[in-house]
Order: C-alpha cells, then structure tokens, then sequence
C-alpha cells in the first residue's frame, strides 16, 4: 500500500515502512500531487509550487530529475504509482490521510445523529490521530491557503464533534475536560460553550453551568457587542427550568470494546489470499479463515477490513478474551453495542435489525459450537448482516464459506514470500541492515525449518538482534526456547509460539490428542495406512481422528496425491514430541511402518507399477531415513534388512552418496547377520559403486559376493537366492572374465530350472549374452548375439538388452548400414522401457548414448551437445556417473562428441523429449 501524509511534514509510507524522499524541494512537490489527490497537476503549478516566483531557468527538467528520484525511491512496486499524463504530473496513493480524515469525520457524523455516540467518538478519535501538524505545511500560500483553512475548520468542528460523542455515552466528565480546553483556545465559538454548559449540567453542576452561561454572555458582548445566539438562550432557559430533555434519556453503558487494531508492520506474502477474501466476501454473507496457530489469520482479516475504508464500520468481537461459549453472545453485544437487560441474543438482533452491516468474529475455535449457534441465528434474523470470522476450524453453518490460510510459501513463481517477510523483519531491528549471500542461505534454513508460519518467522526475526541468522538456524532444534516470547502489541493473543500451540492441541478431544502424540515421529508427512499402524486394528477410530485433526488445523491433508498425504508443521511436531509421555514406543511405531514398506519394495519393483511404487517411496524417503537410523542403533540386523529390502529402489531413488554410507554402516553394525542378507547388500552396494563410476571398487566387491555365494544358508528362500546369483552375474558380466560369467550365469540357470523359477531363466540368458557381446570381436557375432537380445529379452532386461545393442552399434557403426538408425530406435526402446520403471541411473546411460546417436543421424551437433550437458547435470544430482555398459568406463562418447559448452538449464522432461522425438 502506498500511503501520502500531509497532515504535518509531508511523509510517505510504502507497505508499512516510511521511504525517505529528500529535501524540501521533492517534499513540495509531493504535497503539491497530493494536494491534487490523483488529478494531473501541470508544469507551471508545481514550479509555484517548488520555487514560488523564482524557478530556475530549466525548471521542467530539475522536476523530472525531482520525480526520477522520488520513482526510484518507491520501489518497482509502486514507481508507476507517480508517473505523467499530456496534463501534467499525477500520484495516485492508495491512501491521503487528508482524505482519510474527511472519511472518518463524515461516517462519525452520520452516527451521531443515528444516535451511535460510542462508534463516533471512535472514528472522531482515529481522525484526528492523524494529524501531525500544520496541513501541507511545506506549500506556500497561495497554493494550499483554501484547502489549509478549510482543513483547519474540519478539524476545529471534529473536536466539538468529540466532546458531543462523549456526552453521548455519558461521559460527561471527561468531555468538561476537554471543553474547557477548547474554548479557551477558540472563545468565541458557541457551540463550543453550549456543550460545555450541558456537560456541566449532567456533571449535577448547575450553578458551573450558569456561571459558565454568564461569562459567554459578557465575551460576546465585550468583543463583538452582540448578544448569546438562540441555542445558547434556550440552553440557559433549560438549566434554569431544569429540564428533563438535558439529561440522557437513560444512562447509556459505554461500551467499548478492545479495537483489533492494525499493526504497523508491512503486511507481506498475501495478496492472493487478500484478493480470495475480497471476493469472498463481496459474493457471500459468512466467510470463515480458517488456518492453523500463527498462520496470519488476523493480519489478513485486519489487512481486509483496512481496504474498506471507515464508511464500513465493521463491528469486531475479540473472542479470545471469552473463556467459554456462554460469554459468546455478550461479548459481540459488547462489540455491537446495545445494552443487555434479558436475552443478549434477542438484543444482538434488536440492535441490528435489518441494516446493513460486518461482523467479525476472531479467535473462534475455542468456542466453536457457540459461535456457530449464534451466527446460525444472526444470519437468519439479520438479512442485512455479513459476518467475517477467523479459526481453527469451520463453524459448520450451513452457507458457511472457508478461507484456508496456510503457512506462507517458500518460493513462488514472483519470489519467496516466507524469506522476505523475515528480511523485512530483521531490518526493523537491524537500521540499515541488508543480506548477504551467506545470510540468505541461513534465511532460507530459517524460513524452511518454521515452515513459512509468519508469528514462528517474526519470532526468529526479533532474536536477530543478538544472534546471527546462522545462529538462530542452528539453534532451531530447540526452537521454542530460540524463539522466545510474543511482542507487546502484536495480534498474536499468545505469549509465545509453544503456547498458541499447546491451545491447539489442548482443545483437541482425547482420543484425537492421543493420536496427535504418535505423528510427530513421521518424517515429512504420512499416509492414512502409516497412521493405522498406530491402532492396528481400529482403523476406523484413526480415520475419524485424523479426521478431526484435519478439521481444526492441526494436520494439513495434501489430496493432490494418490494415496493423500498428511503432514504436521514442524513446530506443532517439536511440540508433540516435547510433551510425549512415550517418545522410544513412538519411534518404534514409525519405525515398524518403514520395515513394512521395505518388505514390500522387491514384489513391487518386480510388477509393472514399479514406476508408481518408485514414485511414492520418494516420498517416503524422509520416513525411511528415519525408521533406518532408529534400528541402525537399536536393533543393525533389522536395519540390515531393510536396506537389503530397498535394494534396487536405493540406486534408483537416492543419491548414491546417501546410498551408499547407508549400506557400508548397516553392513558395519551388523556383522553377524545372515550370509544372504551381507549377499544382498553387497549386491547393492555393487551397483551402487559401479554408477558411482568406481569401477575398481566395483570389482573388489563381485569378487567378495563371489566367495560369499556358496556360503548361503542351503534353505534360504529360492527366489531370493536367484536374486542374489543374477545380481552377481550383472556385476561379472561387467568386470570379471568370460568364463566366470558363464560359470555364475550357469549356476542360476540350473538352479532356476530346477526350483522351477522360470522368470529368472530368460535374464540369465541375457546377461551371458551381453558378456559374450562384450567379449567378441567378430561382427558376424556381434549381430547375432544383438539380434539374440533383442528377440528374447523381457521385462527390465528388455531395456538393458536394447541399451547395450545401441551402444555396439554406435561402436561398430560398419555392422551394418543403417547402424546409426538402429542405434537411435534401440535406445528409444530402452529409454521407454526404464522410465516405465522410473529407473533414473539406466535412463541417463541411455540418453548419453543418445546424444551420440542423434549426431550420427544428422542432428546438429549443438543438439546434441545439449542433451549431453544435460544428462552430466541430473547425473550429478543423483551422484553418480554414466559408464556405458558394453564399453565400460571409457569417456568416447564425450570424446566424439566434444566440449558440450554451457547450455541452458534442462528439465527431465525436455531432456526425455529430445531423444524420443524425432
């Protein structure tokens, strides 16, 4: 918001923060625009304004030079905001106080004569708060003369407007006071006297009153030589008489209930939300925020009730302050304004009757059944009334509209509105404060760890001022000591961030209390199916708790994903795991739900979901790590097996880094497990070397799984031990000679055949086919064996068995004529099989080897020289390298292919795009 003081020193203020503008010279010209409010002022009127009589010679371009500065000082937000027309400069505030001042003076008018006193002496008060000083103080007065003097009289007449407020609500005594002042100040005029006399009189100071009748009488007749006006003589005539008409028709109970005031930070991150509300709100009669503790819901009611201008009214009714659900209805009697004597109820809606009129109810969630009766009855009897209201949860009325206020994001295609609100939030209590590059990176960890909440984010921000952003991001473990207490004024109504929590949680119902407690050790969310793990048994009771959860803000439900995902924000987590009464049994739960999911990963890699099922296991991987590192302490062999269990999703979901220690510590802590379990994971951790590019390593490791193979338990599951001699193969096929290849190769084909586990048998066949290929220089071999793997291959091995033909026939391009064509399209079919399998590591082989593909087919060389940039760039993302599979380890693709240069960044997508199209 761009908002133009003139009301005093001429100041602007741009979203909360004042901007300095300058000298007098900008200032003049400023007060000038205002003084216009929006219209074009032209050259010669703001020279005058400027200079008064003396310009300098080139005055049209100093006031260019003046407005460039004043643009730049605004910001890209708001420099169009002052800007030019054929007619002359224009500046178009959001808001004048000049013009918010008439805006309240002239709706406290039309209250006091529809006989609400209380609400005028609010907007009487808030008027004239706005006044700093002289108006448009920096213009000469042959400009601002008219508007200065008739500013003047507005103010003069809003301060007997007040005193005639505070006589309306009785506050008689206080309105003396200030009467008193006011006509020594302005002694000859009337109105000021009158009041002064009446409020004597209801002061049961009649002979003050009296006293107070003769005096005006003589100033009037020493200064002007005329006599008292007709109010003043029928006012005395009433004392005299004691007339019953100048006492209140009864004593009126002022009611004022504490204002839900606006704050003076800048209001950031929210304007889509805002635009949500507005419209809301102008289509719908009861529209409830409803977000979790310290999302901002407040600020945005307040933000909204702020763009409506003083003509609005709106009534608000702070309902934290209610202990319970009977103080409802009085307290939003107190905020209306009528006087209870029965039924407040009947009273609310005496009061309202059929106008028009906003009621906003914040804090609601405490007394929500309550609430929901009240407003049930209000919008029913009322038709003129709106309601706004703010919670933790909907109220359940029917025609109820809910507005989710969630935590802010932390990027957005326009910025990172979570990081910039605790930028914005350090510099107030860091003057002249700006982020380094350094301190961004700690700001993003900041804002990242409180999950964009904005109170947790001011929190963080006001320990700034004795701890570095690097600090307070290390120290968020213990995050509710960090964070410390809530400031004076805020609208936050909590001490601090633990306790708006702790009310959250309090209010919750047993049973859903006691299901809250067991999520926090999930790691970045959970499904419904992980929660039931919980209560085995009662999945039911789970889902209408969890449920419950949802509904009042405590759990955030992603539906966007299949199966939903829920997620607890870190803070509510922190706390739960702080007042947890069995935080190791919590573990253990979390930790029995990833075993689960291992156990399923070999069955469902193997399906043809093994796309989809990759999918989620990435979202799961938080959890995995978690459940890992608890029984990699308490209990390696089971930690063992789960990493064995992952298996294939490990190389093909995880950075092989991350893969890779997780295998050597399993394998370190668990020394005595199984031989097939040890087999298993060396398996992996083969794969996982050989993409790492350790080729040697690779090596080391078959070698070790070949001595362990006849060390296998004789009843170990077949399928497993298949497994584990087909992985073995891969890796000989790929390191080790021809003969020991055929050896293991020969081994698993036997054995296959013998237990019956035909599926095995045509990958067995694949991979000492692909060994063979590897070992033969013979083209005629050379095409049979490719010819072989092509016509036999299934399943995953189909798009290995592709992959490794289109590299030989980039290798030995004179196998046939049309080597470069089949190349390409046995590369799409391997890429179209691996993705199926979401298997990442297989696909960027293979779209190296297309880049080669696309050059040998006639494709510029630029293109692909792209695509391999591309796929060194995912590769290093994941880790690992791309080492080719017939000839292994050699760089000769990158070698024919050249420098790639520097290329523009390109998504998996594109990438993918740029191989399988033609």
């Amino acid at each position: 918001m761009l908002e133009c003081r003139v009301l005093g020193p001429v100041r602007v203020v741009v979203d909360g923060a004042a901007v300095e503008v300058g000298g007098a010279l900008p200032r003049r010209l400023l007060a000038a625009l205002a003084l216009a409010d929006g219209k074009p002022v032209s050259d010669d009127r703001l020279a005058q304004a400027m200079w008064d009589d003396q310009p300098p010679a080139k005055a049209a371009a100093a006031m260019q030079a003046y407005v460039s500065r004043l643009r730049s000082a605004l910001g890209t937000a708001y420099r169009d905001r002052l800007g030019r027309t054929p007619a002359g400069y224009f500046l178009h505030a959001d808001e004048i106080d000049v013009r918010r001042c008439g805006e309240l003076i002239e709706a406290a008018r039309g209250q006091l004569a529809g006989d609400q006193p209380e609400q005028a002496r609010i907007r009487l008060t808030e008027a004239l708060e706005l006044w700093r000083g002289e108006p448009y103080a920096e213009l000469p007065d042959d400009i601002a003369a008219a508007e200065r003097g008739r500013l003047t009289e507005l103010r003069e007449v809003a301060l007997e407007d007040l005193a005639a407020s505070r006589l309306g609500t009785g506050d008689a005594a206080e309105a003396v006071v200030q009467l008193e002042q006011l006509v020594r100040e302005q002694p000859l005029r009337e109105r000021r006297w009158a009041l002064l006399v009446l409020g004597l009189y209801r002061c049961d100071r009649q002979g003050d009153a009296l006293a107070t009748l003769r005096r005006v009488r003589e100033l009037l007749a020493e200064q002007l030589g005329v006599d008292p006006g007709p109010e003043l003589q029928e006012l005395e005539r009433q004392v005299l008489a004691h007339d019953p008409r100048l006492r209140l028709a009864a004593p009126m109970r002022v009611v004022r209930p504490v204002p839900i005031r606006r704050p003076l930070t800048t209001f950031l991150g929210r304007s889509a939300e805002l635009a949500v509300l507005t419209s809301r709100m102008d289509r719908h009669r009861l529209v409830n925020l409803v977000g979790p503790a310290g999302v901002g819901k407040t600020r945005l009611m307040v933000e909204y009730l702020a763009t409506l201008g003083p003509a609005a009214d709106p009534w608000a009714a702070r309902l934290a302050d209610v202990p319970d659900g009977s103080g409802v209805a009085a307290a939003v009697a107190d905020a209306v304004g009528v006087v209870v004597t029965g039924d407040p109820v009947a009273a609310i809606v005496d009061g309202i009757g059929t106008a028009s009129a906003l009621l906003v109810l914040d804090n609601c969630e405490h007394v929500v059944a309550a609430a929901a009766e009240l407003v049930d009855q209000l919008t029913q009897s009322c038709p003129g009334l709106r309601i706004l209201a703010t919670s933790r949860e909907p109220l359940g009325v029917d025609g109820e509209i809910t507005v989710s206020v969630q935590p802010l994001p932390l990027t957005t295609g326009a910025g990172e509105p979570a990081v910039e609100l605790l930028v914005d939030r350090v510099r107030a209590v860091r003057p002249g404060w700006e982020p380094n590059p350094g301190e961004l990176v700690a700001a993003r960890r900041i804002a990242t760890a409180l999950d964009g909440l904005p109170l947790a984010i001011e929190l963080a921000a006001a320990r700034a001022r004795v701890l570095g952003l690097g600090e307070i991001a290390d120290r968020l473990a213990d995050r509710f000591a960090v964070l410390g207490p809530v400031p004076r004024g805020s609208l936050a109504w909590h001490a601090t961030l633990e306790a708006a929590i702790g009310w959250s949680v309090d209010l919750l119902d047993p049973a859903d209390r006691e299901l809250l407690l067991k999520l926090w050790a999930f790691e970045g969310g959970f499904t419904l199916e992980a929660a039931e793990t919980i209560w085995p048994g009662r999945e039911t009771a789970v889902l209408e708790s969890l449920s419950a959860l949802v509904t009042r803000s405590v759990v955030v439900a992603d539906t966007s994903t299949e199966p939903t995902r829920y997620v607890l924000l870190e803070s509510i987590r922190a706390y739960c795991r702080s007042i947890d009464p069995e935080p190791a049994e919590t573990r253990l739960v979390q930790a029995r739900w990833v075993r689960l999911l291992a156990g399923r990963c070999a069955d469902s890699i193997r399906s043809t979901q093994a796309g989809a099922f990759v999918r989620m296991m990435s979202r799961e991987l938080p959890n995995l790590r978690a459940g890992f590192a608890h029984d990699l302490t308490t209990d390696p062999d089971t930690a063992l097996l789960t990493a064995v269990s992952l298996g294939v999703y490990l190389y093909r979901g995880v950075h092989h880094g991350e893969a890779i220690r997780m295998l050597r510590s399993a394998l370190a802590a668990a020394p005595d497990a199984s031989v097939l379990d040890r087999v298993r994971a060396l398996n992996v951790l083969t794969a996982l070397a050989y993409f790492s590019g350790d080729l040697a390593g690779t090596a080391e490791l078959v070698d070790v799984v070949f001595e362990l193979i006849p060390q296998i338990a004789a009843d170990a599951p077949p399928r497993d031990y298949a497994e584990a001699l087909f992985f073995l193969a891969v890796g000989c096929a790929l390191t080790a000679p021809l003969a020991v290849t055929q050896q293991v190769t020969g081994q698993l084909i036997e054995y296959c055949e013998r237990l019956g586990i035909e599926v095995m048998i045509p990958a067995a066949v694949s991979v000492r086919t692909i060994a063979l290929l590897r070992q033969t220089t013979d083209s005629t071999e050379m095409l049979e064996y490719a010819d072989a793997l092509q016509q036999h291959s299934r399943g995953w091995n189909k798009g290995w068995a592709n992959q490794v033909v289109g590299e030989v026939y980039l290798r030995h391009p004179s196998l046939r004529p049309d080597s470069a064509e089949r190349a390409l399209a046995a590369l799409r079919t391997a890429l179209a099989r691996f993705l199926q399998h979401e298997d990442y590591p297989y696909a960027l082989n293979t779209l190296r080897l297309g880049a080669l593909a696309l050059l040998r087919v006639g494709r510029p060389v630029e293109d692909a020289r792209r695509l391999l940039a591309a796929v060194q760039v995912h590769a290093a993302r994941m880790g690992l390298k791309t080492p080719g599979h017939y000839v292994v380890g050699e760089p000769w693709v990158e070698n024919e292919l050249g420098a790639v240069g520097v290329h523009e960044p390109v998504s998996w997508n594109a990438m993918v795009a740029m191989l399988a199209d033609d």
